[in-house]
């Protein structure tokens, strides 16, 4: 398995973006546009050296995105994994799908319903293993264990 630093540091941006703004995670993607998603992944060896909370100020004043309503951290009644954690799994899912076109395995993975189900932070998905993960993304459901 691969480890593609500038993926997870792009998934870590859009989990902190998504948590400041109060924005469903694929929202944030759609928001941020193609364009500025491929530029936050190819220029990520240098962001990563600076705070995260200002570069999400930034990206976020450059694309507009305003606050929205979705709280999943103040409607988590465990203890909340941090951002760094969800840009993991983020990442580890889009290599496991990948089929030679990262950004665009960015894309579908975050307009798909697996975003959301791992966003919900009262259920324990996010903790599961990659190869189960993957599968249940690929069979489009939640699978039994």
């Amino acid at each position: 398995m691969k480890y593609d630093i500038a993926l997870m540091y792009t998934c870590s941006l859009i989990e902190f973006i998504g948590r400041k703004a109060l924005l469903r995670r694929g929202d944030v993607v759609r928001l941020l546009g193609d364009d500025t998603v491929a530029r936050i992944y190819r220029h990520a060896d240098v962001l990563h050296s600076e705070s995260i909370e200002r570069v999400a100020d930034e990206y976020m004043s450059m694309s507009g995105i305003k606050k929205g309503n979705f709280n999943n951290v103040a409607t988590c009644r465990y203890e909340v994994p941090d951002y760094w954690t969800m840009g993991e799994v983020f990442e580890r899912l889009i290599e496991d799908v990948d089929k030679g076109d990262v950004l665009a395995t960015l894309r579908e993975v975050y307009g798909s319903w697996m975003c959301d189900a791992l966003s919900n932070y009262n259920s324990d998905l996010f903790y599961q293993p990659r190869d189960y993960l993957r599968e249940c993304y690929l069979a489009g459901e939640i699978l039994a264990a």
